[in-house]
């Protein structure tokens, strides 16, 4: 009988996502958009070590942008940070999430093209002709 292989084992997305509230209480609602927006991003790249959430609410008084998010991607290679402010705290995760996925998209063009282009090399000593 035939078995599945699966490439990886992974973690679950769940172990995966830190989610944190600054200057206010998460909500059951908020914890969910979060998780269901990262299950996206996490989908899409599967060398995501840690994927961390803050939602802070600006008790400065100040009009407009009140609610800032900021997202932290901790993968092989150098951490992917976003930061978005927005009035409402769901806008502003639906503009943290699509700033992540741009950032990891355009990450993964980077290294495709590095791939796929690799550059010539100089090297200043003769190398050993094989006989």
């Amino acid at each position: 009988m035939p078995t599945t292989h699966s490439p990886t084992p992974s973690a679950a997305p769940e172990s995966k996502l830190l989610v944190r509230g600054i200057h206010l209480d998460l909500t059951e609602a908020l914890r969910t958009a979060v998780a269901d927006k990262a299950a996206r991003i996490l989908r899409r790249n599967h060398r995501i070590v840690r994927l961390r959430v803050d939602l802070e609410f600006d008790r400065t008084g100040a009009t407009g942008r009140q609610f800032i998010a900021k997202g932290h991607i901790e993968i092989a290679g150098p951490d992917l940070i976003a930061s978005v402010a927005s009035e409402e705290a769901y806008q502003s995760l639906d503009l943290l999430f699509d700033k992540l996925d741009g950032l990891l998209r355009r990450r993964h063009g980077r290294h495709k093209d590095k791939r796929n282009h690799p550059h010539a090399v100089e090297l200043d000593a003769t190398l050993p002709k094989q006989a």
